[in-house]
């Protein structure tokens, strides 16, 4: 297994479809780690930090050879969780997210870590905006706090008029609309409940998720409307 494991991390495409001719069953193995984790060789090829030279070249041959381009992580103690496509997005490798969504991979495979959601949701949970837009771009369905992150104004506004979402939902989605560097859309949630001052994930108000941002615009207008809230009380 290292000389898999070798090949698919170095980019020696030729080598690793020598190794795997004539055997799916080594294409579809499943790696046990010393904490109970069992990967599959698309794991390995999407797992962090991800990247690896020719990794498309390196998913089309292990899918080619038999390799479950859907597998799940395999957890000794609560079962199947994410898939490789989960684990691509989680390394904004957008590279790896194409050549698995080429080889049949399902956009919407639930499974994500903190949320149990799609690969969308780790690409937004991580911050990988490169993978989730280009998710996006190949379909990829997104919920409000998603949307929010994303920049996605129109969509985030149909999604207040039909869903009409309280207080708690807009602040996590304005949360995430700030984190993403969002200012037009932290705007709009803003102006509809949303609470600059809600102490939310990593112990973050969306003030302080706009200032790591990195959106200068956004943050000043985030710690102008935060101080003038605090003022009125509002």
């Amino acid at each position: 297994m290292e000389a898999l494991v070798g090949a698919i991390q170095r980019g020696e495409v030729e080598e690793l479809r020598g190794m795997l001719a004539g055997n799916a069953e080594l294409a579809r193995a499943v790696i046990w780690d010393e904490n109970g984790v069992g990967r599959t060789l698309l794991h390995v090829a999407t797992d962090w930090p991800g990247h690896y030279p020719r990794v498309a070249e390196t998913i089309a041959v292990l899918i080619e050879a038999g390799a479950d381009v859907n597998a799940r992580v395999r957890l000794e103690k609560v079962g199947a969780n994410e898939t490789p496509l989960h684990w691509a997005a989680s390394s904004d490798d957008v590279e790896a997210v194409d050549a698995l969504l080429d080889g049949g991979a399902d956009i919407e495979a639930e499974g994500a870590v903190f949320t149990g959601g799609a690969a969308m949701s780790d690409a937004v949970i991580f911050a990988q905006w490169k993978a989730a837009r280009r998710l996006l771009e190949r379909g990829a369905r997104t919920t409000l706090t998603q949307a929010a992150a994303l920049g996605l104004l129109d969509r985030v506004g149909e999604m207040v008029a039909r869903e009409g979402p309280g207080q708690e939902e807009m602040t996590k989605a304005l949360w995430h609309a700030c984190r993403g560097g969002q200012l037009e859309t932290a705007r709009f949630l803003v102006e509809r409940g949303g609470d600059l001052r809600w102490v939310g994930w990593d112990r973050l108000t969306p003030v302080d998720a706009a200032r790591k941002s990195g959106n200068m615009e956004l943050a000043q207008w985030a710690q102008a409307r935060a101080g003038r809230c605090i003022n009125t009380s509002v």
